[in-house]
């Protein structure tokens, strides 16, 4: 029996100079309202992960989160949270990171990953790469391993999975350009 694949694009929603002028965000509201595209999603994201020993993934606020509990769930695995600044109520550290629009400060507990766990870090979608260096940095400096990287989306025109090829990075779709 054949697996069925799904064209992921056809449930993300496009809306052209949001939050800013210029910037065409990729809406994924639309594919999590679908329970077969997004039990899919969340199958494709973990597929290639499965046979490895990942200890925790590391979810970026907010979208990341909603794919990491049930990517966590399905490998039997913890959930540590990436947050904006401030929105953490235990001690945390902190990484200053420029978005495609400004400049944001990440925030994540002190005792969120600890050293020698296997991290998988998971995230809606790949830009410029400075929320995930932003990670990657809290994440080193805790000790974690990075065994991988999950998104849905990939924009490759800004830069972000150049940046960061040296890690095990996997998308489900890329936007060759916009």
């Amino acid at each position: 029996m054949k697996k069925q694949t799904i064209d992921l694009k056809k449930y993300i929603r496009e809306i052209p100079n949001w939050p800013v002028k210029g910037v065409n965000f990729k809406d994924i509201t639309t594919l999590l309202q679908n329970p077969k595209v997004f039990r899919y999603t969340v199958d494709q994201m973990c597929r290639p992960f499965l046979n490895q020993k990942i200890d925790k993934i590391v979810a970026i606020d907010a979208r990341g989160f909603l794919l990491a509990a049930p990517m966590a769930y399905k490998m039997n695995c913890g959930v540590s949270l990436v947050r904006k600044k401030g929105k953490l109520p235990y001690k945390t550290i902190e990484r200053e990171y420029q978005k495609e629009y400004g400049v944001d400060i990440l925030a994540m507990h002190q005792d969120a990953v600890k050293k020698g766990d296997k991290i998988l870090i998971v995230d809606d979608l790949l830009a410029t790469g400075g929320t995930i260096a932003a990670t990657i940095e809290m994440v080193e400096s805790l000790g974690g391993k990075i065994v991988g990287m999950s998104f849905i989306i990939d924009l490759p025109f800004l830069g972000g999975s150049e940046k960061l090829k040296k890690y095990n990075l996997k998308y489900l779709v890329s936007y060759k350009s916009e």
